[in-house]
């Protein structure tokens, strides 16, 4: 049985349709914040309700007599910790959500783990924990140089799962996602919003002036890749980049979107903004020599998969709401 936390987000909500489709139970928690559209959040979790395999509690991770209720209700052999309060303007604004929701829910969380010695636990970090370098690709050795404070509270949490759970039995593994995308992504994020703005005739605001590179990887690969290493017992803590390893300009991103929509986009551009990094470049050498994964989906094909599913989805209401 797995437990997923921030089963109602994004990369959540994929890696639990997958493993119920492989006809695993799931457990799915969230809070349901409001950092984006809660509805779109229940959703995805409606979504998930279809299949009688899947279990959905609507819990704060600090919810402490909830969480420990949890663990003696089920016996988790995988637990996937996806939780958090994203964004990285966000976290400017209100830090003290992102201490609570990142470093002390996965405190508590982590506390649990070890209590009911679960077998295996994959914590998802981000690739923003490495900030700016001056060569690439990254590897999972290069120095931190978080450039804001959501990057800075993926640090802490690495580092008290690194402590609290050395020596014990539980198979951990950190994995840090490169710019995920993909159907039903964040509203906050960049394809998601290209095409809301773009279906509402609107004007698309792109900083740096769109020479900013990101290493997109689609969230198929992504969920496919995790669940891969869900089934991987290992006496060592693993540390892993997901990324496809193929950055590009986001300038490139917009020509292949307006091509595939047949469409001019309409830009505003700007300046870069503080804490947003130049490059997202990772290297996934170590990840396919871990699990053998070499099949990423091409960004064209990726692109195309998630303007079809836009194009299909009835209730774009629900990404008005963009912060």
């Amino acid at each position: 049985m797995y437990l997923v936390t921030g089963c109602a987000g994004f990369i959540g909500f994929h890696m639990c349709k997958l493993l119920l489709e492989k006809k695993y139970k799931v457990v799915g928690i969230d809070n349901l914040n409001s950092y984006y559209s809660e509805n779109y959040k229940k959703h995805r979790v409606s979504k998930l309700k279809n299949d009688k395999n899947f279990i959905f509690y609507k819990y704060d991770l600090n919810q402490k007599k909830n969480i420990q209720k949890l663990f003696l209700s089920y016996k988790f052999y995988n637990v996937i910790h996806f939780a958090a309060q994203p964004g990285v303007m966000y976290s400017y604004k209100n830090p003290k959500s992102y201490l609570r929701n990142n470093v002390d829910a996965t405190d508590l969380l982590v506390d649990q783990i070890k209590k009911n010695r679960i077998k295996h636990f994959i914590f998802s970090s981000s690739s923003s924990v490495y900030g700016d370098h001056k060569r690439y690709p990254i590897n999972e050795n290069f120095k931190f140089k978080p450039k804001n404070y959501y990057a800075k509270t993926k640090i802490t949490c690495e580092k008290l799962i690194k402590k609290k759970l050395k020596n014990t039995t539980t198979s951990v593994k950190i994995i840090r996602p490169f710019t995920v995308y993909g159907p039903y992504g964040r509203p906050d994020m960049l394809i998601l919003k290209l095409l809301s703005l773009i279906k509402r005739n609107k004007a698309v605001k792109i900083y740096d002036f769109g020479n900013q590179k990101r290493d997109f990887t689609f969230v198929d690969d992504v969920v496919h890749i995790i669940y891969l290493l869900s089934k991987k017992i290992d006496s060592n803590l693993n540390v892993l980049n997901i990324c496809a390893s193929r950055p590009i300009k986001i300038n490139d991103v917009i020509l292949i979107v307006q091509n595939i929509l047949n469409q001019k986009i309409k830009i505003n551009y700007e300046r870069k903004r503080k804490g947003e990094m130049k490059i997202t470049y990772g290297s996934n050498k170590k990840l396919i020599k871990y699990i053998n994964f070499k099949k990423f989906t091409n960004i064209k094909d990726g692109l195309k998969e998630t303007i079809k599913w836009f194009q299909n989805f009835k209730n774009k209401s629900l990404f008005i709401k963009i912060r």
